[in-house]
């Protein structure tokens, strides 16, 4: 039996009952797509995905995005991504320093990202205690508590959002994925979102602007675009919109990318193993109407 339980904080519910290397029947699945849009991220307890399976499971919420360097996938599974500090025969094993700053997945992208789903194997630790927490902000929040004015203000209005911003801010830390080529970069060129968007499952506003891609108000200019935006972004990390997951091994954690932020925490040593698979859903199918209708009803049948 299905079981959902709040954390009690911002964002955050821990579900149970469920095994997710089985396909999931229509019910529960529309009882985690509900649960997805009421509390924002979903952790699956003892939950150890092979890669055809994770890829199966988030396949159900929309089409899964590749990689932009074809590198650190399974071999066999390659939507299914590599993210690790490992090396092996002198060789990184994954993506080392993924989603080290506060971004929410694909904004930079026509079609935006939907979910991400992550699957813990590897959890460093020093003394006993987690390290690599994944931080949350929950942008419904952050737009019914922005300014009525700011909001008045900015209703209507549009921003651009570049996948070179966080890159080139990553290499900006010392990073050593190196730059984009050419190719890479043309392979994700900005594109344009409302600043206020209504997130297709609750029906709500979510203040949809995130540091690590947007870089310009449309309807603004670039003086005031940046001003607004600095603003726009101390508001939306502001203490009280924040929850942090703290990682077991057998988490699986599955996001809402267009009700939240996130920001994994960097706060280990390279001999302190981390080892994560990842699949990055895109929001192709959730904006339909007759997607959404048919994943939810039987959710609302259970009612």
């Amino acid at each position: 039996m299905l079981n959902i339980r709040p954390t009690g904080d911002i964002l955050g519910a821990t579900v149970t009952g469920i095994d997710l290397a089985k396909p999931m029947s229509d019910a529960d699945f529309a009882t985690i797509l509900r649960a997805l849009g009421e509390h924002g991220v979903l952790r699956f307890p003892e939950q150890l995905l092979e890669p055809a399976a994770l890829r199966d499971f988030s396949a159900r919420f929309g089409s899964i995005q590749g990689s932009v360097t074809g590198k650190f996938q399974d071999p066999q599974v390659p939507e299914v991504g590599i993210l690790s500090n490992i090396i092996e025969d002198g060789k990184p094993i994954g993506i080392a320093d993924a989603g080290q700053d506060w971004h929410t997945d694909m904004s930079y992208r026509d079609t935006m990202g939907f979910v991400n789903v992550l699957n813990a194997h590897k959890v460093p630790r020093r003394d006993g205690k987690p390290l690599g927490n994944t931080l949350f902000a929950n942008m419904h929040a952050a737009y019914e508590a922005l300014d009525p004015a700011l909001k008045e203000r900015l209703q209507g209005m549009t921003a651009t959002h570049d996948f070179n911003k966080f890159w080139e801010g990553m290499l900006a830390k010392g990073s050593t994925r190196g730059p984009l080529t050419p190719e890479q970069r043309k392979s994700r060129p900005p594109s344009v979102h409302p600043i206020f968007l209504t997130h297709p499952i609750t029906g709500r506003k979510v203040l949809y602007c995130n540091p690590g891609y947007a870089v310009r108000i449309n309807e603004l200019d670039e003086a005031e675009s940046d001003r607004v935006l600095q603003q726009l972004f101390a508001h939306q990390l502001e203490p009280r919109f924040i929850y942090t997951h703290v990682w077991a091994e057998r988490d699986l954690l599955i996001w809402d990318n267009i009700g939240t932020l996130h920001n994994a925490l960097p706060d280990y040593a390279p001999h302190e193993h981390r080892l994560m698979k990842r699949c990055q859903v895109m929001a192709d199918r959730v904006f339909q109407p007759a997607f959404l209708q048919q994943a939810l009803a039987p959710a609302a049948h259970a009612r």
